[in-house]
């Protein structure tokens, strides 16, 4: 880079941004903004950015910019010699007509200025040139038009400019510009505005309006100091995170843990306070959930927990503004809580008025999907498939308590609180559950049918609710792929991929004795004929289970392979998963694996490409060779023990025995022609390699190992 750098600032400022998205909107602009310029060659690979994110302004802070780019020298490679110059070693039209081109002056371009190199096999004339290196005011305008089109904005607004003819496209309306290059304004322009080295404050507390910057490095201490803003989000996030500690710590409480919640607050503000509020303690009679979730949502209140997680009658507040006088901010902020918390109350109060099964008649008047009936059809099929699986695991006990919570799971949709949250939906089942007297186990299924809800949550806490959570997760995926629903690309609408992880949880971390294929038939049972649900289908959702499994397993510190060695023999008990692949674990550890593994590989191939069907019985007469006859010997010595561990479920002694045969696979390899032009012998040996295959490929395709 030719000149001195300095660092550069570009701060657009604009009227209140969206909360959801601000954080995003940061850092798309600042990482646009230094990629663009990293590109112009204005600055070096290594640069150090900072972003800046309020509510009012998106702003980047990026240090060594050249206040011109580096010469750069090119070679264009302009034709073929024998197109470009003649028999005399002149100049041919064409290549004149491409000089003219490119210098515009080809009379004075001599040929033996230009360059001849192989091009391949064609020997081909070059021109070689330097290009002057961009200015930063061109460089940084067309960084900025980069980073506006880049800027991940759900929707556009159009406003009217200052000229009152004008109008534009962006997020919000853009009211100032600012570039300081060091100390220098870069005259650039975007959303009818000129940079130039004014910003605006807080709108309230600000100690001068406007503030002129004196340059890049001043940015962000003289918003902090004269316009009472804390212009970094992660510093102002921070910030609130540290009072909001501090004012629960004095109060002896916790405020609730929200990633969401901190993100949107400081959003919202440009200099955060933090005050506490209070609310009549007679509500803390409605379910905390409801409290807690009408504080957050409605509110962007911070609930106060103690320290067993129950909540408080206190509140914190992150206030924008810092009056002497905190009390009219907090008794407004009350008296607003307050009014949303007798609502809550209100419908906490009316939903009890009814029991849960008086309001189960009333789902059938609820489309659940035009192909698939109302959700009161979708409860008879829930409530069918939950006691299938409750008998099959245990007893008639079991399936009449999960048939009893899948016919209540989704009448709480019907009451006033889910109307109004529908976040609390299972929630609220079960409290208006157990308000009606029903057992824990049921009131809990009720909840818990929902889970897992997402990665990591908890599953159900009991075996009704287990029932249940697979029988609407089943239901769900069946139903939709018998209507030919199924996932593509990012676009899940019926939360497909998380029904299947739920299940597969479910199966693995509770060690359910149930297989895959037995829950699905019993699923697709439920639907009679309204879907077309056959082999193809199954196949498919199999499949489909099996693949989100391999993803989440990954998790657990299993390689890809020893992964695919266990999923490509698609096992029926999940339950079995991981001690199928601590057992691959164990044996990829031993010395003979490798070699087994490539060995079964081979085999595979050897049987795939086998002409007609390959016979499992092996007829002991026309083993003639000593090696076959020893690997035969070796098979029969180890299946009874394999075949024991793996009855038992002991699948890493059902590995650990293949390792006997390493060597006499090894000989008959080296010394056994398999695909002999004898038809009788060569069916006999393709038998044995069949067993052998069978054998060893158990507990999981071990030749899925092989590298």
């Amino acid at each position: 880079m030719s000149h001195a750098t300095r660092n550069l600032l570009i701060e657009l400022l604009v009227e209140e941004l969206p909360p959801k998205s601000l954080k995003k909107l940061g850092d798309s602009f600042g990482e646009a903004m230094a990629a663009s310029i990293k590109a112009q060659g204005l600055a070096g690979n290594d640069i150090a950015i900072t972003t800046f994110a309020s509510p009012r302004r998106l702003a980047v802070h990026i240090e060594n910019v050249a206040a011109q780019a580096a010469d750069k020298s090119t070679s264009q490679k302009l034709m073929p010699v024998s197109v470009g110059l003649d028999v005399n070693g002149q100049a041919t039209p064409a290549l004149l007509k491409k000089l003219n081109s490119l210098c515009g002056d080809a009379a004075h371009m001599q040929v033996s200025q230009l360059k001849r190199a192989l091009d391949g096999k064609v020997e081909a004339l070059f021109f070689d040139s330097l290009v002057k290196g961009v200015m930063l005011v061109e460089g940084l305008q067309q960084a900025l038009d980069e980073a506006l089109i880049k800027l991940p904005i759900a929707r556009t607004m159009t406003y009217q400019l200052a000229d009152g003819w004008s109008s534009v496209n962006f997020v919000r309306p853009a009211h100032g510009l600012v570039a300081l290059h060091g100390a220098e304004v870069i005259p650039v322009s975007i959303l009818g505005l000129i940079a130039g080295r004014e910003t605006q404050g807080h709108r309230f507390e600000a100690g001068t309006n406007p503030i002129i910057l004196k340059e890049a490095d001043s940015y962000e201490s003289q918003l902090n100091s004269l316009g009472a803003v804390i212009a970094s989000f992660t510093a102002r996030r921070a910030e609130i995170i540290r009072q909001l500690q501090a004012v629960s710590t004095e109060a002896g409480l916790q405020p609730v843990e929200d990633e969401a919640l901190l993100d949107e607050v400081t959003a919202l503000v440009e200099r955060p306070n933090v005050l506490a509020g209070k609310f009549d303690s007679a509500f803390l009679e409605v379910p905390q959930e409801c409290l807690i979730l009408t504080m957050k949502a409605n509110q962007k209140y911070f609930p106060l927990l103690d320290a067993n997680g129950k909540l408080a009658h206190q509140f914190l507040i992150v206030s924008n503004i810092h009056p002497v006088d905190t009390s009219q901010i907090i008794t407004g902020n009350e008296r607003v809580l307050r009014s949303r918390l007798a609502d809550a109350k209100f419908f906490f109060d009316q939903d009890r008025k009814k029991t849960l099964a008086s309001r189960v008649a009333g789902l059938d008047r609820v489309v659940y999907h035009n192909k698939l009936g109302t959700q009161a059809e979708r409860v008879e099929r829930i409530w069918a498939i939950s006691q299938a699986i409750g008998l099959r695991l245990g007893g008639n006990e079991l399936a009449a308590q999960a048939g009893e919570a899948a016919m209540l799971s989704k009448a709480d949709l019907l009451t006033g609180m889910v109307g109004e949250f529908p976040e609390l939906q299972g929630i609220m089942g079960r409290y208006y559950a157990q308000h009606d007297g029903l057992s824990h186990d049921i009131a809990f299924a009720i909840e818990d049918h929902y889970k897992p809800r997402f990665a990591g949550d908890e599953l159900p806490r009991n075996m009704t609710g287990l029932c249940v959570a697979l029988a609407d997760k089943l239901e769900t995926l069946v139903g939709m792929f018998g209507i030919g629903q199924i996932p593509t690309g990012d676009k899940d609408p019926f939360a497909l991929r998380r029904n299947a992880l739920g299940v597969t949880r479910m199966l693995t971390e509770k060690e359910l004795e149930i297989s895959l294929e037995e829950i699905i038939g019993i699923s697709s049972g439920a639907f009679n004929s309204r879907i077309n649900f056959g082999n193809a289908e199954s196949h498919q959702l199999l499949n489909f289970i099996y693949e989100r499994m391999s993803s989440q397993l990954r998790e657990h510190g299993y390689s890809p392979q020893q992964i695919e060695a266990v999923i490509a023999k698609r096992p029926q008990f999940l339950n079995e998963i991981h001690r199928r692949l601590a057992a691959v674990r164990a044996f990829s550890a031993l010395p003979e694996a490798e070699s087994l593994a490539a060995a079964n590989k081979r085999v595979s191939n050897i049987l795939k490409k086998a002409e007609g069907e390959v016979s499992d019985t092996i007829n002991i007469k026309l083993l003639r060779e000593p090696a076959e006859q020893a690997l035969h010997a070796a098979l029969n010595g180890i299946m009874p023990k394999a075949d024991n561990a793996f009855k038992l479920g002991e699948f890493s002694l059902a590995l650990k025995e293949l390792a006997a045969l390493k060597t006499p696979v090894d000989t008959f390899f080296d010394k056994v022609m398999v695909n002999t032009e004898d038809a009788v012998l060569r069916a006999n040996r393709l038998a044995l390699l069949a067993q052998l295959r069978q054998e060893m490929n158990r507990v999981a395709d071990i030749s899925k190992l092989a590298t």
